[in-house]
Order: structure tokens, then C-alpha cells, then sequence
């Protein structure tokens, strides 16, 4: 009688639910919306928006490298001032282009882009959750999003021109509005921005730890947990221990720049003038930038090795290699994160001896990340593998962090770092460990939860096209790299025409780089014609198009706010029952009971048929699991 009580009241609380459902406006449902699914399409909505912008400020410097003495009269309607009187870019604003690319891609698109994204849709639905533990905070997250993109957007058309200090901005630099045009108010709205948006990731960070420990369904210990959320998870105690610390730098910065203090400021002489500020020290602003800097690398790779796990997996119709291994991997590259950050910091005249250390650190963050790369490999191995964009792109992954990882294992060495410092070489590793890597994550992810989040498919055929122009591109960009990085060419050069022994060395290859990454660039635009076209006239999805065994497709075709129109689903198995022999099926959701599947079950799996019923009734009148 008690559960028959529990279950009418389950009942009434979803007719309540479904009907407050209807009752929101507009503003309240699609603006000021508080339903992760609909803060998750925000995040990626506007992290496309800053893609487009981001990548094409790549395009328009590596003109400039590509083909030095081009008139870009063309970009005057676009960038205006920009392009000098000669019909040349500026190379001011050159540093500023460099200086915003680096912050859209690395904070905007692949951090807010991917994490904001999918952390948000996901967690719930994997872990059998109404909602995020504070709809409310998360809706504050993605507004804190919001204003910190805003911010940067309007700096952008200052008459002195963004921020253009590099996306690291050290000072003295950055911390001297007199120094130049790149140091004044854009510096200080870069500087707003990036509080902005580090208390945006520490909104979402907490909601996203507080959700997967808090509110997991019945059942779902974290041993049954998927390698998705696990990957989340960590990914938001990364961002929670390490963007505080950044932001104590940035503020500090800016007292610097605005209230006459001398943290990161000592000895200064601009135009023969003596400066006041002693005492200070810019290799600080080093330290506390790459504390967050290098967790930062694995804040947008985390992620993005979880969605491909799950692909990988699905699409192999094989269950993960070393589940236990995997993520004792993303623990050890956790922890390691925050261990190693000073090996960005060779050149800085640290002792020597403390170099080694961190170029010990940094060697053995490598076996962690083999652990995966093999793990990958081994799971596609004799796999009945389906060749879905999203696991095209997914294996693309694993090429970019594997190519990527090797020539990382090369500047984590000191002696040849302190030789590659500052060169193309570094550019190229790690735009392929990082930057290409997390993205190929990103696409990955949305051409596979695509029909979850939107009720539709995305075209597969252009979805081919757009992996292998993508893919084929992205190693013709940053592959040559590598040659001119040794060969000496220096990051952030506005012209290596100026010198006479550079002019003959780097110019074809800077061409064909440059040439490269417009088409690269085109092809994205075949992904934004399908994710465009297929929201409105897309092949409408079934409710498990993929067969696959998480909880997010035991949900309607798209799920209402609540998620589950009546009970959560209760676990029973861990999430990668695949191909399992025996079974009826190729694969076996993790809401399916032991006692369904006697033909397949293994015999310790025979035993935990007792404890279903002990599974039933946990936490039935806990009010999370319950619509709310």
C-alpha cells in the first residue's frame, strides 16, 4: 500500500510538473530558461556564434602569413581602420587578432562550447536526474556566459582596438595601458570578461559536482556511472580548484593597471620615464596564469575523451576497454593537471633543478593519457564498427591526441624546449592536442545526441564530407608546422619577411598553410548549413536511433522538462553491454533488470538478480528522484 501511495503521488507531482510545463512564457521557457536542455542548446548556440568569429580572425592573420605582401582593401568594409592607408593590415591589430583568437577558442568555444554544452544535457539524463541540483544557478551560469561574451563582443569595436597582448596577456605588457593601443580599454574589458566568465564556470561547476554525487537515480553508483559523466565530473573539479586562481590574477592585474599597485610591476621605464612601481614581479602573473592555464588543457579535453568514449563504444558495438583503467587515466591526468603547469615556464630563468622536476611531472602525464589512446584503440579493435560522422569524428580524436601527444612528450623535455620555445612547433602541438582534438570532440558530440536534443537527424552524407575535409585539412595546417617550428619561425610575427635569411625558407610553406586553413574553414560552413537545415527539416529521429544503453534515450524523443514523463528508470548494469553473448540483442539499456536477461548473464551477474528488488526501492521517496 505504501508504494501504491508513492506511485499515485509520482503521478500527481508529474501532471503538476507537465502543467506548470505549459504555463511558462516564452522569455521564461527559451530566454530565462531554468531546463538544462534548453541552457545546454544556449551554450552551444552561442559557442558556434563564437567559433565562427574566432576562426575567422585565424584566417584573416594567416593571410597576412601566408601572402605578406597582400592589399586587403577587401577587409575594409570589415575591419575598417585596420587595413592602413598602403591597403595593408595593421600590425597592431595583427596582435590583437592573435590575442582574440587565442582567448574565443580556448575560453569561449571550448570550454563554455563544449563543457557548457554537454555537462549540462547530460548529466541529468545519464544519471537519472529531474534536473541540475540549482536550475536557477545554472541559468545564472550561462547568463554570466552571456554578459562575459558580450563584454569581449564590444571590445572588438573600440577605436583602440581588443586586447593584444597574447590570450596569456603578461604583463608588463597588459599591465601598462601607456604601453600601446592594445594595452588600453580593450585590455580592461578583456580583463572584465574573463572575471565574468570564471564566475560563470564556477556556477556550473558546482551545480555539475553537486548533481552526479546528489541526485543519481536508483542504482547508479558511480561504478555503473558512463565514462561521459565521469569525464564531466573531474572536468568540473578541475574548474573549480584552478579558474579561482586566475581570477585572483586578473584582478590583481588590474589593480595594477588602475590603482597604482606593483604586484606584477617593478623597475619600468616607458619613453626614458622612470616608472614608480617596485617590488613587483611579472614571472607571478606566470605562475598563476598556468596553474589554471595547463588544468585549462584538459578542462577542454576531458570532455571531450568522454563523449568519445561513449561514441566509440556505441558504434563498435563492444563494450569500453578497461572501464577500471579509463578512469583511473582521467584521475591521474587530474591530479597531474595541476602538478606541471611550470614546464610553460622553462625560459623564465627558474632553477634548474626545479626545471626537472616538472619536466618529470610532465613526461609521466603521458602515461595516463596512453592508457586511453590504447584503451580507444583496443575497444575498435575487431569491433562491428559503424561509421556515423560522430564516430568518424571520434576516431579523428584519438589521431589528433595521439600525433598531438608525441611532439608533447618533445617539448616536455626542457633542453629541447628551451630550443622550441615561442616557435611553430609549439603552435602545431598544441593545436592538434588541444584545439583539434576537443573540437572533433564537440562535433562529435553533436552529430550523436543531435536527434536527443532537437527531435531530428543531421545528413550523414554531408556530415562525411564535412569530417574528411576537416580532418584532411586540419593535419595539412598544422602538420607543416612542426618543419618551420624547427626550421626557427617565431609564434606572433607580424612579417618574417623583415628578416633576409627567413624570406626564401617560410614563404611556400606559409602559403600552403594559409591555404589550408581557408578550406578548413569553408568546410565548417557545410556543418552549419546541416545543423541549421536538419533543426527544421531533418529526418525526424526515433527514440534510440543508435541502440545505445544510457539513459537519456529511455526518454521521450525529446524529453519535457523533468525529463521522464512518469519514474525515473532504476540501474541495474554498468552502461556498456554490447554484443554481450547470448542476448537477444546487440545491446542491453542499463534500466534493464538481470532477471530479464538469464540467457546473457554472467555468473556473478546471477547473484545481483536479489538485489534488484533492494535497487526498486531506494530512495523512493527522496524528493530528487521525484518531479519536482
Amino acid at each position: 500500500m505504501a508504494t501504491t501511495g508513492a506511485l499515485s503521488t509520482t503521478a500527481v507531482q508529474v501532471a503538476e510538473h507537465d502543467h506548470h510545463d505549459h504555463e511558462l512564457n516564452f522569455w521564461r521557457k527559451y530566454v530565462f530558461a531554468e531546463d538544462h536542455k534548453t541552457i545546454a542548446k544556449q551554450y552551444l548556440i552561442t559557442g558556434i556564434l563564437w567559433a565562427i568569429i574566432g576562426i575567422s580572425f585565424s584566417v584573416i592573420f594567416r593571410l597576412q602569413l601566408g601572402f605578406p605582401a597582400m592589399k586587403m582593401e577587401f577587409l575594409r568594409p570589415l575591419i575598417g581602420g585596420w587595413v592602413d592607408e598602403s591597403g595593408k593590415l595593421s600590425a597592431d591589430f595583427y596582435l590583437a587578432l592573435v590575442t582574440m583568437h587565442g582567448t574565443i577558442m580556448v575560453f569561449f568555444v571550448l570550454t563554455a562550447g563544449l563543457s557548457g554544452t554537454f555537462s549540462n544535457f547530460l548529466i541529468p539524463l545519464q544519471v537519472g536526474a529531474r534536473d541540475m541540483a540549482s536550475g536557477f544557478l545554472n541559468m545564472l551560469s550561462y547568463w554570466f556566459f552571456f554578459m562575459a561574451s558580450l563584454v569581449m563582443f564590444v571590445s572588438l569595436f573600440l577605436e583602440t582596438g581588443p586586447a593584444a597582448g597574447g590570450w596569456v596577456v603578461y604583463p608588463p605588457l597588459s599591465a601598462l595601458p601607456q604601453a600601446h593601443d592594445g594595452s588600453k580599454m580593450g585590455m580592461t574589458l578583456w580583463l572584465t570578461s574573463m572575471a565574468l566568465f570564471i564566475v560563470s564556470q564556477l556556477l556550473g561547476g558546482i551545480n555539475y559536482i553537486t548533481t552526479v554525487i546528489n541526485l543519481r537515480t536508483r542504482g547508479m553508483s558511480f561504478s555503473k556511472l558512463p565514462l561521459t559523466i565521469w569525464a564531466f565530473f573531474l572536468t568540473a573539479v578541475l574548474g573549480l580548484i584552478s579558474f579561482p586562481v586566475l581570477l585572483s590574477a586578473a584582478l590583481l592585474l588590474i589593480f595594477d593597471r588602475s590603482f597604482g599597485t606593483s604586484f606584477y610591476l617593478s623597475d619600468i621605464y616607458i619613453g626614458g620615464e622612470a616608472l614608480p612601481n617596485v617590488g613587483g614581479s611579472p614571472i607571478l602573473f606566470q605562475h598563476l596564469f598556468w596553474f589554471l592555464g595547463h588544468p585549462e588543457v584538459y578542462i577542454v579535453m576531458l570532455p571531450a575523451l568522454g563523449i568519445t568514449s561513449e561514441i566509440i563504444a556505441t558504434n563498435s558495438r563492444k563494450p569500453i576497454f578497461g572501464y577500471r583503467a579509463m578512469i583511473a587515466s582521467m584521475m591521474g591526468i587530474a591530479f597531474l593537471a595541476f602538478i606541471v603547469w611550470a614546464h610553460h615556464m622553462f625560459v623564465t630563468g627558474m632553477n634548474p633543478f626545479l626545471g626537472s622536476v616538472f619536466m618529470f611531472l610532465t613526461l609521466i602525464i603521458a602515461v595516463p593519457s596512453a592508457v586511453k589512446a590504447f584503451n580507444y584503440i583496443t575497444t575498435l579493435w575487431r569491433g562491428n564498427i559503424r561509421f556515423t560522422p560522430a564516430m568518424l569524428f571520434s576516431i579523428g580524436l584519438v589521431s589528433f591526441f595521439i600525433s598531438g601527444g608525441v611532439t608533447g612528450l618533445i617539448l616536455g623535455n626542457s633542453a629541447l624546449d628551451i630550443q622550441l620555445h615561442d616557435t611553430y612547433f609549439v603552435v602545431a602541438h598544441f593545436h592538434l592536442v588541444m584545439g583539434a582534438s576537443s573540437a572533433f570532440g564537440l562535433l562529435a558530440g553533436v552529430y550523436h545526441w543531435f536527434p536527443k536534443m532537437f527531435g531530428r537527424m543531421m545528413n550523414d552524407k554531408l556530415g562525411y564530407v564535412h569530417f574528411w575535409m576537416t580532418f584532411i585539412g586540419i593535419y595539412c595546417v598544422f602538420f607543416p608546422m612542426h618543419y618551420i617550428g624547427i626550421a626557427g619561425f617565431p609564434r606572433r610575427y607580424y612579417a618574417f619577411t623583415s628578416y633576409d635569411f627567413t624570406k626564401n625558407i617560410f614563404q611556400d610553406m606559409n602559403a600552403f598553410i594559409s591555404i589550408a586553413a581557408i578550406l578548413t574553414f569553408s568546410a565548417q560552413f557545410l556543418f552549419l548549413f546541416n545543423f541549421v537545415y536538419s533543426l527544421f527539416k531533418g529526418r525526424r529521429a526515433s527514440q534510440n536511433p543508435w541502440k545505445s544503453n544510457t539513459l537519456e534515450w529511455t526518454t521521450p524523443v525529446v524529453p519535457g522538462h523533468g525529463n521522464w514523463p512518469g519514474e525515473i528508470p532504476a540501474v541495474y548494469r554498468w552502461p556498456y553491454d554490447y554484443s554481450k553473448p547470448g542476448a537477444n540483442d546487440d545491446f542491453i539499456p542499463q534500466n534493464v533488470p538481470y532477471s530479464q536477461t538469464p540467457e546473457s548473464n554472467l555468473p556473478h551477474e546471477n547473484e545481483l538478480i536479489s538485489l534488484e528488488k533492494a535497487i526498486e526501492a531506494q530512495n523512493f521517496n527522496d524528493q530528487f528522484k521525484q518531479p519536482h
